[in-house]
């Protein structure tokens, strides 16, 4: 483990990748492709969740190159070795971080793939920006309405949910709880939220240990925290409720909803309930997989996710 604070660029990870800058709306991302992409194929555009980076897409590119798309992983605002600005993890910005990098990527339109806080950003981008996303698929991501609902009136959703998203609105103290004992907090998040079988494997020691050094990053901490604390205290605020009442609207996209049968931290419950916003919505659940299925059972997933863009 590190004895200093990391530097961003140590995420640029050598692999059958490459990595390259990308600018949109007045921030730089860090993005990662397949060597052998090819510009002109309809764009994926791969958003991580909390607590990770690009790396957590490591699996799906060849998938995705062999089937004849562009695959484009990022690290989202706050992250890896993304821009940290320290403001602008608000549903809006976040949509309109998405919809500005399809755009600088040479692309008018994409299909989106997001899991846990990276679904949400894939279900305002769809809201908020229609015209530029094909279809959505989200891993353990209910639309944000039904996740605000699951968490209201759903005592089961509430107490796997509230109790550590509480946590991480201490400012300061959730900081420090990230990147404490060199971020052993990423290895007890994972150990929480997978299941047995992929925790018994290298492919989990390794996932573990890069978002260890991950978290440590300068500002990583702390802008991770900021997505969860504007969904949180704009719940209070005119912003959170006008952003609710544009997110009440049916999508006319093909979605994907994928979760792992063993997830205890999002419900089944919760991911069915947002058909409601999505009737064209394929839901399914993945055997043997917790809250992080792309990595868990990554084959499994390249088959639900290529057959849903096929479809689409």
């Amino acid at each position: 483990m590190t004895t200093s604070p990391p530097d961003p660029t140590l995420v640029r990870f050598e692999g059958p990748w490459q990595h390259f800058d990308v600018r949109a709306g007045g921030l730089r991302f860090h993005a990662v492709e397949a060597r052998r992409f090819v510009a002109d194929r309809p764009l994926v555009l791969l958003l991580h969740g909390f607590g990770e980076f690009w790396w957590s897409w490591r699996h799906q590119f060849d998938a995705l190159t062999d089937a004849g798309y562009r695959a484009v992983a990022v690290d989202l605002r706050g992250y890896g070795d993304s821009d940290k600005p320290p403001r602008g993890y608000d549903g809006w910005t976040l949509a309109g971080d998405t919809h500005a990098l399809i755009r600088a990527l040479g692309h008018s339109s994409a299909h989106l793939v997001g899991h846990a806080d990276g679904g949400l950003v894939c279900w305002a981008t769809a809201t908020l920006h229609p015209g530029a996303v094909d279809s959505i698929t989200v891993l353990s991501s209910p639309h944000p309405r039904a996740l605000k609902q699951g968490v209201l009136f759903n005592a089961e959703e509430r107490s796997a949910f509230l109790a550590p998203f509480l946590h991480n609105q201490l400012p300061r103290l959730g900081e420090r709880r990230l990147v404490g004992d060199d971020g052993a907090f990423v290895e007890r998040y994972f150990r929480e939220r997978a299941a047995d079988g992929w925790q018994r494997t290298e492919d989990f020691a390794e996932a573990v240990d890069r978002n260890r050094l991950a978290i440590q990053i300068p500002g990583v901490a702390h802008c991770s925290l900021e997505y969860r604390r504007w969904a949180f205290r704009s719940q209070f605020r005119p912003d959170g409720r006008r952003f609710m009442e544009v997110m009440d609207k049916r999508l006319r996209i093909p979605v994907l909803g994928v979760r792992g049968r063993e997830d205890r931290y999002i419900l089944d419950s919760v991911m069915n309930h947002s058909k409601r916003w999505a009737p064209l919505m394929d839901y399914r659940m993945v055997s043997g997989a917790g809250h992080f299925v792309h990595e868990e059972a990554p084959e499994e997933f390249a088959d639900l996710l290529l057959g849903q863009l096929a479809a689409g």
